[in-house]
């Protein structure tokens, strides 16, 4: 199986899980997470099919960009949706793999806003 060779993963939260993260310096992941064993992230282009499958309608959302490099052995990139290769991060995500977090509010079509930064 081949390895994308993304610079940035992504993990969309609530804000409140945010601010936990940032005060904790570390993220365990959340309730699916645990249940799963891993951390679910998304390439920059399951980005939007994401939110609308796991976040709908949710106006507290925050797009945190996480280094791959800085992830090692625990990032996994195993199928998911039709085979496609999603990351996943068997551990937790350290404060210091985070290279950007922007909000993703509601748009008029009620489906979340991308942060312009984020390049599909």
């Amino acid at each position: 199986m081949n390895t994308p060779t993304d610079d940035l993963i992504f993990k969309i939260l609530g804000a409140s899980e945010w601010a936990s993260f940032q005060d904790a310096s570390r993220y365990e992941g959340s309730a699916d997470d645990a249940r799963d064993g891993f951390i679910h992230l998304s390439r920059a282009g399951q980005v939007a099919g994401t939110a609308a499958k796991h976040f709908t309608a949710r106006e507290d959302l925050v797009l945190v960009a996480v280094r791959v490099c800085d992830l090692g052995e625990a990032l996994v990139w195993e199928p998911s949706r039709g085979g496609a290769l999603f990351p996943h991060v068997y551990g937790e995500l350290a404060l210091t793999a985070v290279a950007w977090s922007e909000e993703m509010p509601l748009g008029p079509d009620n489906l979340h806003v991308l942060p312009s930064r984020l390049t599909l």
